[in-house]
């Protein structure tokens, strides 16, 4: 008698809806879907000049005025990746990220375009803001997976992806060819099954009592998720 093939763990097929227009409301600001009428002004002024920010952006170039508004709008129409602004208390637009490589038959999605002005940059809603989107992610929609893919030289974006609460997978050695360069790739994950630790180690972080009265954290999110000097 033959003996059964390991087959992996039975799963609810059901794929998993596209991302949609919502906002998403936090503490220190929101997520919420891009628009190129409302946002490309304060995406200007809060980007204008920050050639650094565009580095490891495929897409991405150092931009005048013109073109970086003409970019925004092709984000805004395109179908396959959703884009957001990151908008902060004042209602201005300070960063832009997207939901990609959307694959809802194997409820798959990866959190990447991340362009994250300086305004931005090392600040709460930073943080909150990939919290609210995981959250969208694992909780409205229904993914089973959530990827975070970085240029393997950009060491920032790897830090990220751990503080964060993602897993390193591995590198896809000379996997793309990016503004002319070869790039080897970062793979991070997280799945659902680890998601209610990791929403239990942003809210603790974002919690009010985690701020002292100059702002500064009293427990890292890194340390939170059991990652050392993050």
């Amino acid at each position: 008698m033959s003996v059964p093939l390991p087959a992996g763990v039975a799963v609810d097929p059901t794929p998993a809806p596209m991302p949609g227009n919502v906002t998403l409301k936090g503490r220190w600001g929101s997520v919420e879907r891009l628009d190129a009428a409302k946002h490309g002004d304060a995406l200007w002024a809060a980007m204008g000049g920050q050639d650094q920010i565009w580095t490891y952006i495929p897409a991405g170039a150092a931009f005048d005025e013109a073109g970086l508004k003409g970019y925004i709008a092709a984000c805004q129409k395109n179908k396959e990746r959703i884009f957001y602004a990151v908008v902060d208390g004042a209602g201005k637009a300070v960063g832009i990220l997207s939901l990609m490589e959307i694959r809802p038959a194997n409820r798959v999605i990866e959190v990447g375009n991340i362009v994250y002005s300086p305004a931005l940059q090392r600040t709460p809603l930073g943080t909150e803001a990939q919290y609210l989107l995981a959250r969208y992610v694992f909780e409205t929609l229904g993914y089973r997976r959530y990827e975070w893919k970085c240029n393997a030289l950009n060491a920032p974006s790897r830090r990220a992806a751990l503080r964060f609460g993602f897993s390193f997978e591995g590198i896809l050695r000379q996997h793309m060819i990016i503004k002319g360069r070869s790039r080897d790739t970062a793979y991070f994950s997280m799945l659902d099954s680890e998601w209610p630790a990791r929403k239990e180690a942003f809210e603790n972080w974002l919690a009010p009592e985690n701020f002292d009265a100059s702002g500064a954290q009293r427990a890292s999110l890194g340390w939170l998720n059991g990652v050392a000097a993050q």
